[in-house]
């Protein structure tokens, strides 16, 4: 039986929580999945505080060595308080205060903070990033989100909004596409896993996932190759446009999307040279994640104080 004192860190999704117990130094003793629904648009704040406070009771009854939890929401934080300023999946949560509501149920210190901020922090002080003081991270899945690490510490913006990097706009004018945001042209409409997909199947006639393009470049698709190389040019053109405000050298990517690293990177690189002004160029490290589905859980340890 585990004695020595755990971090409960969770990464919360729309249909199942990913917990796991983890050590100071990053090590994860145990895992599990517990099924949820947090779907319903509808749901209160009392709601999503009832589901998450049965999900980890269960959880901390059965493994008493926790000490204190770290989670990552798909939400917007009011700095480092715990209080979900809002969740695009859940537009009636306004301003609540989902930590300080869960550590009085469950009886031990709560953190919450935005999923990819996690990731941010996870790679930072665990992975791909580690030694780095200052890091941007970008996460490749259904969308493009983003975490920014200044001076070792998670950096949110005043609001909780900070490193919305999904809605950095790359294509401008009438044939500028869709973005989930409302707005048209932002690179998620071009380079996150769901875009990559989208952009084959209106190419081809043909749909399949992201994975499934990168296998098909590999075996000489050309129209797979053009919107891989694509993708990684509008990634390249994002970064560099933040990287001029921020002045971060360290740069790490995370999701599915970078099983195509072999041809994202070296067209992620090119934009981002051609991009940057003269004093930054060459400067940049653009790295694969090390963590991979691990960044968020580690970072939202990490984020236990």
């Amino acid at each position: 039986m585990i004695t020595t004192p755990y971090i409960l860190a969770a990464d919360i999704g729309g249909t199942n929580i990913r917990a796991a117990l983890v050590a100071a130094d990053g090590s994860i003793a145990e895992e599990q999945r517990t099924q949820i629904d947090l779907g319903d648009r509808n749901m209160t704040e009392s709601q999503l505080v009832d589901k998450l406070t049965n999900c980890f009771a269960e959880i901390i009854k059965a493994h008493p060595q926790i000490k204190a939890i770290g989670a990552g929401f798909p939400g917007f934080f009011l700095g480092d308080t715990g209080v979900l300023a809002a969740s695009p999946n859940l537009p009636k949560l306004k301003n609540a205060a989902l930590a300080s509501q869960l550590s009085n149920h469950l009886g031990i210190s709560v953190t919450l903070q935005n999923d990819a901020l996690c990731a941010a922090m996870g790679e930072a002080r665990f992975g791909a990033g580690k030694g780095a003081d200052n890091l941007l991270h970008i996460t490749l899945g259904t969308g493009v989100g983003g975490g920014l690490v200044l001076n070792q510490k998670a950096y949110t913006g005043e609001f909780g909004m900070a490193m919305e990097f999904g809605h950095l706009r790359v294509v401008r004018g009438d044939g500028a596409r869709q973005c989930g945001c409302g707005g048209k042209g932002c690179v998620e409409a071009y380079a996150s896993a769901t875009a990559v997909a989208l952009r084959y199947a209106e190419a081809t006639g043909h749909y399949t996932d992201a994975k499934g393009v990168f296998e098909r470049a590999e075996i000489g698709d050309q129209d797979a190759t053009r919107i891989l190389i694509s993708a990684g040019a509008y990634l390249g053109e994002s970064i560099a446009e933040a990287i001029k405000l921020l002045d971060v050298h360290t740069v790490t990517i995370s999701g599915g999307l970078i099983g195509a690293w072999s041809l994202l990177h070296p067209a992620i690189m090119a934009s981002l040279e051609a991009n940057l002004i003269p004093p930054l160029k060459g400067t940049i490290r653009v790295l694969p994640s090390t963590l991979r589905d691990n960044a968020g859980l580690l970072g939202a340890a990490a984020l236990v104080k």
